[in-house]
Parts: C-alpha cells; structure tokens; sequence
C-alpha cells in the first residue's frame, strides 16, 4: 500500500500476469471493439431467442423464472451504469452474458450487446484501481478518481438495484394476492404407517404443542426429541379449524432405522402459512419488514453454505439439508415449477423477488471480485485519507492472490451446485 498524490498525471501500467487476472480486478472484459467493428449477430440473437422458446413450451414456469431472472440481471447492470454515467465516469461496455461476443453496438461512449455464455452480465467501468492501464485524456472519468460517495454509491448500486426490484415485487404480490404469514405450529402432510401418530393424528392437523410445549416455526421434531422414547403424551391441535387434543405413545427413531436413543411420532409437517391481503399503500412496509428478514436469513445463509464442511459433506451423500447445500440457476429453476403449480404467478414472483435479496447481500460480501470487496478497498482508502483528504490508493496487486482464491472457491462451488442440481434435485 502507498499513498498516491493527488494528480492522476502518473499511474502505473497494469502489472496483471494475464489478461484472465486483468478481467476479474477491473471488473469486466478489458478487449474492447471499435465502433467501427460493429457486427449484426443476428443469427446468434436467433439461437438465444429460441432458447428462451425452448423453455417456455418446456415449462411455462421455467420461461417466467428465467425472463424474471433476466430482468434482475440486467437490472442490476442498469443501476452501475445509470450512477456511474451520472457521476461522470466512463463506461466502455454494458454486456449480457461472458465469453465471445455475440452481437454489440455502440451508443456514445458505450458498447452494449450481448455474449455467448448465460452466466450473468457486467458493465464496464474505466479506471476501477491502480492495475487498470487507461489513457490520460479518460483519467477525469475513472472511477478511482472520484469521491468516495461516488464511488460507493455506483459500487453498490447494482445490490440496491435489487432490493428496490425485491421492494416492487413483493409490495405488488402482497397487494395482489397477499403475504403469507407464518403461524403457530406445524401442519401435518402426512402420516406413516404403523407409526406412534397412526390413527391419532391425521394429514391436515396442526399440531400446537406437546405437553405444553409450544411447536415454534414448524420445529415439531425438536419437540418430540426433547421426550424420551416410551413416554405417553398429549398432542394439542386444531383440526378443521377446531382446538382439540389427542393422546400417542411416542416411539424412537429405531422405527426409521436410527440408534433408537430419540422419541419418534412419525409424521411428515410443514410450517402453516396463511395469506392475508395487504392494501395497497402498507404492502411496501409488509414488504420491507419481509426483505430485512430475507437478508438476515441470507446472511446466514451463505456463511454456512461456503463452510467447505458443509459442501463435502452433500457431495459424500452424508448430508440432506437442503439449507445448508450450493445451489445453482439449474435447482432454483427446478423448484420454480413447483413454486408455480402450488402459488402459481404470484408464487415465481414471490421467488424471484426473495432471489434478488439473497444476490444482492451475497453481492455485498467484502470479497473481490465481488461489489463488496470493490466497497471495501474504497472505504480502506477513505479511512487511510483521514482528516487530511488527500487521496490514498490501494495497491490491488497484492489482492490478486486473495482474489484469484475467491474465484477459485466460487467456481468450486458452482461446480458443486451444479453437480448436486442434477444427480440429486431439490425436492
């Protein structure tokens, strides 16, 4: 790290091993076209087009999923690039997709179109750190040469992009349809046969507590295991809407194949929700109320996801909690369709909506090539300042084993998500 006057009249070339490294710290591709080399790609906007007709004679739910999802994507680009042409910096390309280009054309100082591979979008932005080489007459237009506020404002733009989209959503399907809110206990889905539950308690019950202990967010196993095996208890429900009470003798999960140590009731539960109808004018607290949760939730959820622990232990087969397992576009889209058979528009769009929250947190992690690690040096770099304001730049060189790291994990995450997406699907 070294401080750096104030006069952009020197900066260093870019001192990447490779145009690969060069990519992933600038934060998009660096090879850029002439608009003079303007190409049609009709036929590649074909093959893509026909793509998304493909999914949807597959599966309408699928096709809405993944216009949604596109939507969100490009979105998200649209909010780095609207703040980053409003703060004055120069932008060379917005593009759909990674790989070799499909089509492009250039509007003013920016080539927009889209490449080969589906895997998400960039936008260009000249002068992100040191490493990034730029002509002198583009230097007024960096991004590392303006304001801290600047800089974090357009940095973070494309993760508020999605948490107004989230915001939209959500206040649109709880105006519409309603939120779901979850209630007390846990609903019955099924019982098994010859079970400690059989002829006691039947699918469609919601069971409240046992002996008094409440079922809190659909917990029941946790209830049961906190008796022993053998022990006779009383079962509160409501049933048809009515509240009444059931007596079982509990088994042990010997019953299931287990050591037998734990008590056992034999029922399949999920969380009972129920909609309530907000009005047009409260659904955007109800929504944001939701949204905070959401990103707690996703918070958590992607610290337990990247636990290597976690990963091996899915790919082993050891492991079948769905909360704690990558996932990829492959498995969110799978479960789409069931998102749409049970909640049907409203349903995709309530996923979509709770999607746009997860990669706008994931997208604020303080890791490069992430947003959030570009966040990170810029507020490092306003701390180094201090009260003297005279601009201090990182030296991002020593971040490229750290980055290249990231990268690595991310991928061996992909490929994991992916792996478990298709041998063993989200059910």
């Amino acid at each position: 790290m070294k401080p750096e006057s104030p006069s952009p009249a020197s900066w260093p070339a870019p001192s990447a091993s490779s145009r690969f490294v060069s990519e992933v710290v600038a934060g998009g591709a660096v090879g850029e076209r002439s608009p003079d080399e303007n190409r049609s790609g009709v036929l590649g906007l074909i093959v893509l087009v026909g793509i998304f007709v493909a999914i949807a004679v597959a599966n309408i739910w699928w096709f809405v999923f993944a216009v949604g999802l596109l939507l969100s994507i490009v979105l998200h680009e649209v909010g780095h690039y609207a703040t980053a042409r409003w703060s004055g910096m120069k932008v060379t390309q917005f593009f759909v997709g990674f790989g070799p280009r499909v089509w492009s054309m250039h509007r003013r100082s920016t080539e927009f179109g889209v490449r080969a591979l589906p895997l998400g979008a960039f936008v260009r932005i000249v002068g992100m750190n040191m490493m990034d080489d730029v002509d002198q007459a583009d230097e007024e237009q960096t991004y590392r040469s303006k304001s801290y506020p600047k800089r974090m404002l357009v940095i973070t733009a494309g993760s508020l992009m999605h948490f107004l989209l989230a915001l939209v959503l959500l206040s649109a399907v709880f105006a519409v349809r309603g939120e779901a809110v979850l209630l007390p206990g846990a609903e019955v889905v099924s019982v098994g046969d010859n079970m400690p539950a059989s002829g006691v308690v039947e699918p469609g019950d919601v069971i409240i507590d046992i002996d008094g202990r409440q079922v809190v967010d659909g917990a029941l196993g946790d209830v049961v295991r906190s008796f022993d095996p053998g022990s006779t208890v009383e079962i509160g429900l409501q049933r048809e809407g009515v509240e009444t009470s059931v007596v079982a003798t509990l088994g042990s999960n010997a019953l299931v194949g287990g050591d037998g140590s734990s008590a056992f009731l034999g029922v399949s539960t999920v969380m009972p929700v129920a909609l309530e109808q907000r009005a047009w004018w409260t659904s955007p607290w109800h929504s944001a109320s939701a949204i905070a949760d959401q990103m707690w939730m996703s918070t958590r959820g992607v610290v337990t996801v990247l636990n290597p622990a976690n990963v091996f232990s899915h790919l082993a087969g050891d492991n079948a909690d769905p909360m704690t397992r990558p996932t990829t576009l492959v498995g969110i889209t799978a479960v789409s369709d069931d998102v749409g058979q049970s909640g049907g528009f409203a349903g995709v769009i309530e996923l979509l909506a709770f999607l746009n929250v997860f990669v706008g947190v994931f997208n604020l992690f303080p890791l490069l090539p992430l947003d959030g690690g570009h966040a990170a040096i810029a507020t490092y770099e306003r701390v180094r300042e201090g009260r003297t304001r005279t601009r201090y730049h990182a030296d991002v060189a020593r971040l490229v084993p750290l980055t290249m790291a990231v990268v690595a994990m991310l991928a061996f995450m992909f490929m994991s998500g992916l792996y478990l997406d298709i041998v063993n699907p989200i059910r």
